[in-house]
């Protein structure tokens, strides 16, 4: 089943809880949450305690996904905040595997996410141990950035990768997703979507998100 994950980034803060009822009502499957440290990329945006605020403030899964150094450090407040699904990226940490395997302890999904110029290689070590792989289709930092190309073929990679595992894990692709050009995304074996301002720059997110998943078949 292909899923639609909304990034909060792009909402507007000044009515968040109106957003959030918005996204759900919308038929957003996640809830994507962005953060950033300043470190990892050139950006600051949330922690913890926007996460819990979310949690109260939607139904929806949460996939968060930590852009920051030394994730290890944050794993359990992300989980104790309501985070469904924790990502964190193969570069940020010196110990992947037990970084994924905290991130189960604490009663939350496992991804693994890839920036663009990371090959798919980085994950054959530990892709038996995820729930979900993000292949990072912008430089990670900032919203509203184009898709970048030469994404798609990381994306039939990862696909073949997730194949050889031989168990269920969703492949999430994250930057400038947009109507145009969902289906290519989809088409190469993406079946989560992230989109900041594709969804939430549009006067109709229910509409918006339905085009979508037209265009996804």
């Amino acid at each position: 089943m292909k899923k639609i994950s909304p990034s909060i980034l792009s909402a507007d803060f000044t009515k968040l809880s109106k957003e959030l009822a918005d996204l759900e009502a919308a038929g957003a499957d996640y809830l994507h949450v962005d953060v950033m440290d300043g470190r990892f990329v050139p950006n600051i945006t949330i922690g913890p305690f926007i996460v819990e605020a979310l949690r109260r403030g939607t139904r929806l899964p949460l996939d968060v996904h930590l852009m920051i150094e030394e994730p290890e450090r944050y794993i359990a407040d992300f989980a104790k905040a309501g985070a469904s699904i924790i990502t964190v990226h193969a570069e940020a940490t010196r110990h992947l595997h037990k970084v994924v395997q905290a991130i189960k302890e604490h009663g939350a999904k496992a991804g693994v996410s890839l920036n663009p110029a990371t090959p798919v290689s980085a994950l054959e070590d530990i892709a038996a141990d995820v729930d979900l792989v993000l292949i990072m289709s912008v430089n990670p930092g900032f919203s509203g950035q184009g898709f970048i190309p030469g994404a798609l073929r990381k994306i039939k990679a990862a696909r073949a990768l997730i194949k050889g595992v031989g168990r269920p894990i969703e492949l999430e692709v994250d930057g400038g997703i947009k109507t145009s050009n969902i289906a290519e995304a989809g088409a190469a074996g993406a079946d989560v979507f992230v989109s900041g301002s594709g969804i939430l720059g549009a006067q109709d997110y229910k509409k918006t998100i339905a085009a979508m998943r037209q265009a996804l078949g």
